[in-house]
This record gives C-alpha cells, sequence and structure tokens, in this order.
C-alpha cells in the first residue's frame, strides 16, 4: 500500500485534490478537497489508503495519521463505504464522531448522508471501544487560515459529491447565503454544521 505521497500540489476540485510526484499527477480522493485552497503550488505530504476492487482503484487521503486509521475502521464497518466514510469525516468533527460512538448517539451519525438506522447501530457496534487516539486525547487537524471568497456554487457542488441530495442543501441555502464573505472551505463547514444539527 502507499502509506504517503509528498508533491507539489497542483489543483483541486469538489472531491479530490491532484498531487504531482516525479512528474505523475495523483488523483487523491478527500474529505473535503477545499481545506487546502490556499496550498495550491506548495509541496504538500498526503497520507494514503489505495482502495483496491474489481471494478475500480483509488486513492484516498488525509492530512494525518489519526484521520486516515478512522476512515479505515469506518469501511470496515458493513454498509459504510470508501465515499460513506469521507462525507463523515468531511464534517470536519471526526471527534465528535468518536463521542457519538462511545455514547451510542444514533440520532448524531444518522444525519450523515448514507447512514439509517441499521448503519448507525452496525458503526456502534463495530468500533465502540476502538477509537483511543480520538477519545482519550485531543488530536490536533491543522488548517490554514482561510482568504474570504465567493465560494458557495463550489460548496454546493462538494456537498453533493458527498451524497447530500438537493432537497437537504436548498433547506439550508438561505442561512448559507446570508454568509458573507466566506471561502470555500467555510461555507462547507457551515453547510456540515447545518446538516448535522
Amino acid at each position: 500500500m502507499i502509506d504517503y505521497i509528498t508533491g507539489k500540489l497542483k489543483y483541486i476540485h469538489t472531491d479530490h485534490i491532484v498531487l504531482e510526484c516525479n512528474m505523475i499527477g495523483y488523483k487523491i480522493n478527500c474529505p473535503n478537497p477545499f481545506v487546502y485552497q490556499q496550498r495550491i503550488g506548495d509541496i504538500e505530504t498526503i497520507f494514503t489508503y489505495q482502495h483496491v476492487r474489481e471494478d475500480i482503484l483509488a486513492l484516498y487521503g488525509f492530512e494525518n495519521i489519526d484521520e486516515r486509521d478512522l476512515f479505515m475502521k469506518l469501511i470496515q464497518v458493513s454498509g459504510i463505504g470508501p465515499k460513506g466514510a469521507l462525507a463523515i469525516l468531511a464534517s470536519g468533527v471526526p471527534i465528535q464522531v468518536a463521542q457519538a460512538i462511545e455514547t451510542e448517539d444514533e440520532k448524531f451519525l444518522t444525519r450523515f448522508p448514507g447512514v439509517g438506522k441499521k448503519t448507525a447501530r452496525q458503526i456502534i457496534l463495530d468500533l465502540k471501544g476502538k477509537l483511543e487516539n480520538w477519545t482519550s486525547a485531543e488530536v490536533d487537524i491543522p488548517h490554514p487560515p482561510d482568504i474570504p471568497q465567493e465560494g458557495i456554487d463550489d460548496a454546493v457542488e462538494a456537498l453533493v459529491a458527498l451524497g447530500y441530495g438537493q432537497k437537504e442543501i436548498k433547506k439550508i441555502l438561505p442561512k448559507l447565503e446570508s454568509e458573507k464573505q466566506l471561502s470555500t472551505d467555510q461555507y462547507i463547514k457551515k453547510a456540515l454544521q447545518l446538516l448535522l444539527n
């Protein structure tokens, strides 16, 4: 497995980034690619997970090892695939996810796209007591400072890529539009907070 890739961040998309290493551009699916929007052109180290199936070969990338480990635990749960795990991590609140699992808070978990009551119960059964990194210590996930800019359209595209429906997005759109001068990353975080409340 490819443990990590260090290279130049070439560009970002709603569901992935492209990292150039030794003249090869690696497409890496990320929970929220827009956290990298101010780092295009910088040298970055992305911790990766290589997903292999008969019909797909994909790379998933994370800012740190703990985030990747949580992703790998989530995809081992029946009913949670890579896309579903990314949607959970994209919320930006992995510590709250871990706490919800430990306290058996099914209501919180079912707010994520594709997670029904049965899957939420399965997540709790499979992972409760196995998330020490997230529940026993504070985990610092650094994010770069954001430069204010319009980004609602990109944020909506990112939410669709994460699996949220148009009906859900339309409900929170007025609140997003009332926020002024936010970056795309900030709009996504705000939208996810609204969707999870």
